[in-house]
């Protein structure tokens, strides 16, 4: 069949308008099917709580289901890079944190933790808790470093994430002492021997580990943060407890592929802030020692900015250190 020209460009024409009319009538029907929101921890710890927390806020304000994926293994690198090659259509995110996107350097990854990510807001600024056995004879930062130091090489140190690493180096290298770092894979397994007394120490979120501190099953050392938490504020600092300038970062934030449009991160984005906002989510934030992140940074370019100070603070501090992958 022979079409005349000016009729044969025209149809040119539209084919071509075609795939883009077709990305903005997805991205106006967003979403349309489960969203899998992938936790890049084993279950049990303070980022799948979270995870579930917003999941089931968000699921009624998006109108579709946001389903668990726990993905373990490599402090949460795996999972990041299952998000980091994912469709960037919205249909794949994760909940991350300073470990994964910013501690998981030590890892080497094959993906880009500056490039290869869309942020859809920060949710929170979590404090980090160094945590004692019950049995631990010792109360504080200030008694933990002499008991250190009366018996060298013997403390044993949790080492389930990047950022436990970080501080356990960092508190040798302030108090002149020395410890033990055990890997784990995650905080679950993690917490299971800390309260049995198998190891000594842990420097989790607060969300992993205050319940069991206000329940007595665990002592609180410090508070690894430069201010007190508004969420638990009769613990002290470690500023105020024997060993100042010993500070750990912690976050949680949502994730997307590079390249998910702009409409999607905003209906993400809406839906979290509204989660954030409700008084219950609040109030279950506060219970696992979790400060809700100021408006300004729970938008996509408040994290965006807020990541990059990260990475530029804690890399070059990662890299003097020589921290490696255990």
């Amino acid at each position: 069949m022979n079409f005349p020209r000016r009729d044969f460009l025209r149809l040119a024409a539209c084919a071509a308008v075609l795939p883009s009319l077709s990305g903005i009538t997805g991205a106006q029907t967003y979403p349309s099917r489960p969203i899998t929101l992938v936790v890049p921890f084993p279950p049990g710890g303070s980022t799948d709580v979270v995870g579930r927390i917003m999941a089931e806020r968000m699921r009624p304000l998006l109108g579709q289901p946001l389903i668990i994926e726990n993905v373990g293994g490599a402090g949460g690198s795996i999972a990041v890079g299952r998000v980091g090659g994912a469709s960037p259509d919205g249909y794949t995110i994760d909940i991350g944190q300073w470990d994964t996107h910013v501690g998981s350097v030590i890892y080497s990854p094959s993906y880009d933790l500056q490039n290869d990510f869309e942020p859809i807001g920060l949710m929170s600024i979590n404090p980090q808790l160094m945590v004692g056995r019950k049995s631990l004879p010792a109360d504080d930062l200030k008694g933990l470093v002499a008991w250190m130091k009366a018996n060298p090489g013997k403390a044993l140190l949790v080492n389930q994430t990047a950022a436990a690493q970080v501080s356990g180096i960092l508190l040798q290298q302030l108090t002149g002492t020395s410890l033990q770092l055990i890997p784990y894979r995650g905080a679950g397994p993690a917490l299971t021997d800390l309260l049995s007394g198998q190891v000594d120490l842990m420097i989790a979120q607060a969300a992993a580990v205050l319940p069991h501190v206000r329940g007595g099953a665990l002592k609180s050392i410090a508070n690894l943060s430069p201010r007190r938490s508004e969420a638990m504020p009769d613990i002290p600092i470690s500023d105020e407890t024997g060993v100042p300038g010993l500070y750990a970062s912690g976050w949680f934030g949502l994730f997307a592929p590079r390249g998910t449009p702009r409409e999607v991160i905003a209906k993400l984005n809406g839906a979290m802030v509204q989660a954030l906002a409700d008084p219950v989510v609040r109030t279950r934030f506060s219970d696992l020692g979790l400060d809700i992140a100021s408006r300004e940074l729970q938008a996509p370019e408040g994290l965006a900015a807020f990541h990059k100070a990260e990475i530029e603070k804690w890399w070059p501090v990662i890299k003097a250190a020589g921290i490696k992958a255990e």
